[in-house]
């Protein structure tokens, strides 16, 4: 059986990491994108809410995938966590700023905390290279 690669992409343009865990795992074409919360390169929460914290959390992702050389057109599926489901909405605003058309699919969990007290996180995976839609 032949070896699939592995490769660790990564860029100082998202929060580096806190723990044992890579930005994004790349296997073949498939990358797995790590949480992110809504945490700037500098390691603090982003202020402004839910919102402000999604929308940060979403730049970092452009960022992690950008280093692998790939956009947000490329993510197939998104994980959102939130501390109160009640901010589905107001994150959902924030999300289609960034996904516009052909959306991923996507879950959304209320969870009971977050890393450093985090409102939401979003986790995701993307396939490499042009995507084209089928008819």
């Amino acid at each position: 059986m032949n070896s699939v690669q592995r490769k660790i992409p990564y860029t100082p343009k998202a929060p580096i990491r806190q723990g044992i865990y890579s930005q994004a795992v790349l296997v073949d074409r498939t990358m797995y994108i790590s949480g992110q919360i809504g945490m700037d390169v500098s390691g603090q929460l982003v202020a402004g809410g839910v919102q402000a914290q999604a929308k940060q959390a979403l730049l970092n992702m452009g960022e992690i995938l950008k280093a692998a050389e790939c956009g947000y057109e490329n993510v197939v599926k998104a994980t959102v966590l939130l501390t109160d489901i009640n901010d589905f909405n107001n994150v959902n605003d924030v999300y289609k700023q960034f996904f516009k058309s052909n959306f991923p699919a996507r879950a959304a969990y209320q969870v009971a905390a977050l890393p450093r007290g985090g409102l939401v996180e979003i986790e995701a995976v993307a396939v490499l290279g042009p995507i084209t839609d089928a008819p």
